[in-house]
């Protein structure tokens, strides 16, 4: 029987012992699960049951879950999802991400970790419909009301293409953005990845945030990148 009150998660997977595995792991965590085996379960399920978060495997056996994504953000149903994969699978995460999922975990996973991304993936969604004037994180505050961005007391002079990459992490922080986006964005599509990785080093640089150590922005290898939540 669910908790009452429990966030409801909706897994979808067509393979029975991972869906079993998330039952049991994610029940401990306090989460209420709800289980679809293929496309047209979760399709149903999603909106009879109203979940709160879906966790989501690309190869379905009857639709790809990139279709299924982008059927749902065709339909402005803005549920969180949280893709489920495996690193082999780099292009279809990068297409879902486009798509509209807010996060990705490959396989294997660990529990604790998920989720918190499933935790993240809600407060996100929740961060874009108020959206806050003043982003704090550690020392580094960007306005994007008034376009500052400081680091402490010191106020960080940002070439307007730098402004622009960070505007557009703060405003999905939490989230992966893809290299494909954020070109689209601040470029065009057809715009080289090199520029955007020149660039993304620049604004690092100039926030003092090692690659090795990051205190803001992450890499997400192949994928794109990741800015950390605000405090």
């Amino acid at each position: 029987m669910m908790p009452s009150g429990a966030v409801r998660v909706l897994v979808i997977d067509d393979e029975q012992p991972i869906r079993r595995l998330l039952r049991v792991g994610l029940t401990a965590e306090g989460f209420g699960i709800l289980e679809a085996r293929n496309a047209a379960e979760a399709d149903r399920m999603l909106r009879e049951e109203k979940p709160d978060v879906v966790i989501l495997d690309l190869g379905l056996p009857d639709r790809s879950g990139q279709d299924l994504l982008e059927a749902w953000r065709s339909a402005l149903i803005e549920v969180p999802v949280v893709v489920l994969s495996s690193r082999t699978d780099e292009p279809g995460i990068v297409a879902a991400l486009d798509l509209g999922a807010d996060d990705y975990i490959t396989k294997p996973f660990g529990m604790k970790e998920l989720a918190a991304r499933l935790r993240v993936a809600m407060r996100h969604r929740l961060q874009e419909q108020g959206e806050r004037p003043i982003f704090q994180l550690g020392d580094l505050s960007v306005d994007l009301v008034r376009r500052i961005v400081m680091l402490g007391e010191e106020e960080v002079k940002l070439s307007p293409k730098e402004y622009e990459i960070l505007r557009i992490l703060v405003q999905h922080a939490g989230k992966v953005i893809t290299h494909r986006h954020l070109l689209q964005q601040v470029w065009d599509e057809t715009t080289d990845v090199q520029y955007l990785r020149v660039y993304v080093r620049q604004l690092r640089q100039k926030l003092k945030d090692s690659p090795d150590a990051p205190l803001y922005i992450t890499t997400e290898t192949g994928v794109g990148y990741r800015l950390r939540e605000a405090d």
